[in-house]
Order: C-alpha cells, then structure tokens, then sequence
C-alpha cells in the first residue's frame, strides 16, 4: 500500500510556470534570472498559502540550475536539480524562525554563511514566518544582511509585513503576494480532479474555492476530505452538506415567499432549516450576502464581483429586474440589526422568526416613488394625519351681575360689552356663583395666582418662625450629625468632624473652619445630607455655609546635637566633681 500525500504536497509547483494566480511575481524574478540581476536579499509576503515558500524554493532552484532554460526555467535534470528534489541539497538551508525565532539561531546562520558553496553559484537560506524573530535576532542579522558575501542570497517569507522591523524591510527586495482569485482556484481544482480521476461538479469545485477565501492550500486540503467524505464523486449538494453551507436555492425561496408576503411558508422554511442543524448566524451571513449579490446584479457595470457559480447567475439576474431596490435595502437592514443582537438574546429562533415577520410586511410598512433625485424610501405611516378637533366659539362679551357671571357667545362683528349692576348695600360680601358654561381658564388663573400668594407667605411665616443661629444651637445640631454619622458606621467622617470648628455669621450663614485638606474633603462628601439636616433643625431652607481651611502651623523641634565623649564627660563632671577625681586617680583614658 502507496503512502498516501496531500495534494497540497503531491502537487505543489515545480517551477514558475506552474505557480498560480502570482504572475506578477513570477515574471519580475525569471526576468531578473536572465539579466543576472537577482539581489541579495527578497522579502515574500503576503497571506497564508498563495505560494510564497514554494515560490522561494524554485527561486532557490532555478539559480543554481546548471541547464536553465530560454524563458528562465530549471531543467529539473541536471544534479543540482535532481538533488532538490530529493531534499538533499547542501546549498539550500530552510530555517523556520517560529521555533527558532533567537539570537543563538541567527549566530549559526551567520556562521554558515562564511563557507562557499559545494557545487553549484549560490547558497540560498530561506527563513520562513521571519516576523516571529526577536528583535535581538534582527538585530543580529541586520550586518549580514546588508553586506552578505557575494555567494549569499536570503529570501525571507512572513505572512504579517506590518511586524518587520524598517531597518529589514530597507535591506530587501519586497514582493507582495496577492490571494488567488476564484477562478484560478476552480482551475486549479479541475486540473487536479482530472488527474486523479475524479467526477468533480464545476459548481461544487466553485463552492470550494469560495471557501478558501484565496488560500490555495485550503482549497486542496477540502478537496482531500470532500474526496474521503464522497468517495471520488463531488456533487454540489454533498459538498454543502460536508462545508455546512446553506444552500442558495434557500435563499431564492426565501425571497418569493417574502416579496408575495407568504409568512407561513416562509416560517416552514425556516423550520426545515432549522431542523437541518443550522444555526441562525449562518442564515443571517448567507441571506446578507445573497442581498448583496442582488444589488450587486442591479447594474451591468457591476456584474464582474458576482463571485458565484455560473449556473445560479441567471437566477440573481431575474430575481435583481423583479425586487425593488429599495425592498431590498431596507430588508439588508434589518437582517444587519437582527445579526448584532443574535447573541445577547434567547429564544434565538424566535428572534429569526420575528425579522421573517417584518420581512413578510415590510412592503406595507414603506413606499417607494421616484422623483428628481432618484429612488425615495418613504414610510406610509408619515402621511397620516394629525388628528383634529372641533373648533370652539369665541367668548366676546362677559356679563358680571351681582349673583352670578354670564358668558355669552355672539357674532364675531359685534362689539364686547361689560353691563355691571350695582349691587344692594349689604353687610356680608356676595357669593359669586359660577355657571357650568363659563370657561375653566379664567377660575384656573384665578386659582394659581391665590396659590402663589399663599405660598409666598407660608414661607415668610416659615423664615420668620425658624430658629437662630447661635454657637449652642450649631454646636447641638453638629453634634447630632455626627452620630448619625456614627450610626450609619461612618467612623472617618464622624472624627473629622469632631475636631471642625464652626462660626456662625449670621440668620442663615455660617462657616466650617478645617484644619487640613483631607478634613475638608471629608466635610465635602457630607455636603448634601449636611445642609438637609441643617436646614431642618434651624426649620430655615435658607441656610447656607461654607468650608474654609486654616492650617495650623507647625514647629518641629531641632533635633539634638550629638556630642562626643570628652563633652559627655565634662557635663557629668561639671555636676558631680568626684567623677573628675576619680578618673585622675584610676588613671583612666576617655574612649572616642
């Protein structure tokens, strides 16, 4: 049994023709190969799988092929390229500066750069994902680099360009390497299928590529296991099914049922899906971008980025000439508001569910018209009108009687007329009655006004009724602050206060008086619950005070000198004169 290979491996290209989708790089470097014009430095980037070690390779072998041919190729006979095939060239060296990525590792490259080749013109290192290196390490490399001996080439390959240091980058030729189209994938594919000698659909190869998303490796690997999973025979639905990819007919359902406003089916539809084992976000994505695909169809010019299947083409063309575009932008709206809030919720199929509904009615929810500058949205529910009353008569004449005040509605031509009737000398004041038909405005302002006044004397009874301010009161109220402060376990506060001062100044004024910053603060934080308590206590609202801060200064004592040992001695001589006496007669000698 035959070891089996990867096609990434089995079929990965052996000389510049045969690299795909990249012959803006593969022209630049047979040319440069030909008019013995190759630097001594490259730096290949670009992203994952598009070829950028396999194009460092034939590079590697090409240059040291000892029959090229006219267009710049390898012959792939001669011992140098026989021993590249084999893997067992001595003047190729592969370093990958993922695990290697250290000074030590960039020392032994130098060091082996100094020998000349074996057989062959040039030895050729090619360092692999190069922005994994320290920066130590490009450091290190940076002299080699710039002047390496004449027999050196180096070809550095990264996927992240952006993380090379700039020094690197001017010592380099760079190539940038773009993703491989589509169409070249499907190309690609259909060579190797042909090859292995498998039936193949050209709309699951497509399906494929897609999936790729321009990574020509990706491509080959889901070939391989589509290849496994079908046993040699691609079919369009198999493929989707093992990719678990919705299907596009879905989504053409979709759009009838939506358009005719035919909410139970598209309800089952959503079921059967559901049933499937997809999830919501892949029919959010995959109905988002078929909407994209049919305004990308709306206009001729924009035909060539509709990256889909050749078969379903026709199908996106006659749907685009039958939905309005406006439909269609409203319904990419809504989809894009329902895809940001699919994870926070959760009942996730009742949150799919309800954008079906507003899907189904939204062609009652807007109107589409065209005017001078295009194609306008309008929604139907801002023509609706306001609603309208009744209009009232105008009250033009006012009777006042000594009983009673007569409203009486007249012609908008005759003149307003006041009749007042003196009324009986009487002691009592009149009551005046007010019928039901006068007008409710006149009593209202009446009223406001009598309660503005009562208010305004209230609150000068209240000023007039609250306690003054004196040093016994503000000391009391202080103090019963600060146990509440003390009740409420707010033993910091409370101390700082203890040692504020207060000075009143007058009926609703007075100041707090703190000795440091930090009592101060503390003071502050209490401002609101402070001024209420305030406030109630002296029953004034008016009350107000002020924090003020007056450090106190402080001395610092001037530290003691140190005396020696002969002032210690004199001091305690000077006091007691026997000490003296003694030490003569000891003999005794002072220690410094």
């Amino acid at each position: 049994m035959d070891k089996f290979i990867v096609s990434a491996r089995k079929y990965r290209p052996q000389n510049f023709n045969t690299v795909v989708g990249q012959s803006h790089i593969t022209t630049t470097l047979k040319n440069a190969i030909n008019n013995n014009k190759l630097a001594h430095a490259f730096l290949f980037c670009g992203p994952r799988g598009v070829g950028k070690t396999t194009c460092a390779r034939i590079l590697a072998k090409t240059i040291n092929c000892e029959n090229k041919t006219p267009d710049g190729e390898a012959c792939n006979t001669c011992n140098s390229c026989v021993s590249f095939d084999h893997g067992n060239s001595f003047n190729i060296n592969e370093l990958d500066a993922a695990s290697n990525n250290g000074v030590d590792a960039i020392k032994d490259l130098i060091e082996q750069v100094r020998f000349q080749p074996q057989a062959g013109r040039y030895k050729v290192y090619i360092v692999d994902e190069v922005h994994m290196l320290t920066s130590h390490a490009f450091n290190a490399f940076l002299k080699t680099l710039e002047e390496p001996p004449a027999h050196a080439i180096f070809i550095l390959a990264t996927t992240e360009k952006h993380k090379i240091l700039p020094t690197i980058l001017s010592r380099c030729q760079i190539f940038d390497f773009k993703r491989i189209t589509t169409n070249d994938t499907v190309t690609q594919l259909e060579s190797i299928t042909e090859k292995e000698n498998i039936q193949a659909e050209k709309a699951a190869l497509h399906v494929i590529a897609q999936k790729s998303e321009g990574c020509l490796r990706d491509a080959l690997s889901i070939l391989d296991k589509i290849v496994s999973f079908t046993g040699g025979n691609l079919t369009y639905q198999n493929t989707l099914e093992h990719l678990n990819i919705l299907d596009e007919d879905y989504f053409f359902r979709f759009i009838e049922h939506l358009t005719q406003q035919q909410l139970p089916d598209a309800l089952l539809l959503h079921d059967e899906i559901n049933q499937k084992g997809f999830e919501g976000d892949t029919l959010l994505d995959g109905f988002a971008e078929f909407i994209r695909n049919i305004l990308v169809c709306k206009d001729e010019r924009a035909l060539k980025l509709l990256d889909v299947a050749i078969d379903f083409k026709p199908k996106y063309l006659q749907i685009a000439n039958k939905v309005e575009t406006g439909w269609l932008i409203a319904t990419l709206n809504l989809i894009s508001e329902c895809a940001i809030s699919y994870k926070v919720v959760r009942n996730k199929k009742l949150h799919i569910e309800l954008l079906l509904i507003k899907l189904s009615y939204l062609s009652q929810a807007i109107q589409l018209s065209v005017n001078e500058n295009g194609l306008e949205k309008k929604k139907i529910t801002e023509q609706n009108k306001v609603l309208s009353f009744k209009s009232l008569p105008i009250i033009e004449a006012v009777e006042v009687v000594s009983k009673k005040i007569v409203a009486s509605p007249t012609k908008t031509n005759s003149e307003a007329k006041l009749i007042i009737q003196e009324p009986k000398p009487i002691i009592a004041a009149p009551k005046t009655v007010v019928e039901k038909n006068q007008p409710e405005k006149i009593s209202n302002k009446l009223g406001s006004l009598a309660s503005i006044k009562n208010r305004v004397i209230l609150e000068q009874q209240k000023l007039n009724s609250s306690k003054p301010i004196t040093p016994e009161l503000l000391q009391e109220a202080w103090g019963l602050f600060i146990d509440r402060l003390s009740a409420d376990n707010n033993h910091s506060s409370a101390t700082n206060f203890k040692f504020a001062e207060l000075r009143a100044i007058d009926a609703n004024n007075f100041d707090i008086v703190a000795e440091s910053v930090i009592q101060q603060k503390f003071i502050e934080s209490e401002r609101a619950a402070l001024i209420t308590h305030m406030q109630q206590f002296f029953e004034n609202r008016f009350l107000k005070y002020n924090v003020l801060l007056e450090e106190k200064e402080t001395f610092t004592e001037q530290p003691e000198v140190q005396k020696n040992t002969k002032e210690r001695f004199s001091l305690l001589a000077s006091k007691y004169p026997l000490l003296k006496d003694l030490k003569e007669k000891l003999n005794l000698d002072l220690e410094i």
